[in-house]
């Protein structure tokens, strides 16, 4: 079971850990803060809970700081 990653220069095919493979677990996975990461799942906003699904397009968005 697969879904698709992009995130900066990465858009590749990954293996789904296990049935209940979060955003959040995505997200340690690459060492990456929720506080600095948007996740849209399959084109819409998604809370750090959902679950990736089979054939599921996570694309990861950098949030940017300014002052």
């Amino acid at each position: 079971m697969e879904f698709t990653l992009k995130f900066k220069e990465i858009n590749e095919k990954r293996e789904l850990k296990s049935n209940n493979y979060s955003i959040k677990n995505l997200l340690n996975d690459l060492e990456l803060s929720s506080q600095t990461i948007v996740a849209k799942q399959n084109g819409e906003l998604s809370i750090e809970d959902n679950i990736i699904r089979e054939g599921d397009e996570i694309q990861l968005l950098q949030i940017i700081y300014g002052g």
